[in-house]
């Protein structure tokens, strides 16, 4: 009995980190400075666009306002109770923030050879960019 052949595609992985930007604040904020690593691969204009579109996204979960007022004193009477059974105004953001990410993936970054990982799962310390294609492609 033979086997197979097997076919073994190699494939480099490289990593870019896009920090977060503390230059306004605390907030989260992340840097619109393209990285060199991404030169050729994708477009200055789409990445600082995403970027943005991702600041702007966060700025929003953050700002304060009347609903998140009474949803934090409806909370604070009911002993954080009611949060078993509602999400928090800002897990509704970042649920809406992953959707975005994972759609920005599929339609523009992995055609590419790119991937976003969402910065929740970084602690919202840095984007990370996942560059991926074969050796003879990345250097």
């Amino acid at each position: 009995m033979m086997d197979s052949p097997k076919t073994n595609t190699s494939y480099s992985v490289k990593k870019v980190f896009i920090q977060r930007d503390y230059s306004r604040g605390t907030n989260i904020r992340f840097q619109t400075k393209f990285p060199s690593e991404l030169e050729g691969l994708i477009s200055v204009q789409v990445f600082t666009d995403f970027i943005e579109n991702l600041n702007l996204m966060y700025q929003e979960a953050e700002q304060m306002n009347t609903k998140i007022c009474l949803e934090s004193c409806f909370a604070c009477i009911t002993a954080y109770i009611i949060y078993l059974c509602m999400d928090t105004y800002f897990d509704k953001c970042l649920k809406k923030i992953a959707l975005y990410i994972e759609e920005q993936n599929d339609i523009v970054f992995k055609p590419l050879g790119l991937q976003i990982i969402d910065p929740i799962e970084r602690g919202l310390r840095v984007i990370e960019i996942i560059i991926v294609g074969n050796r003879s492609t990345i250097q």
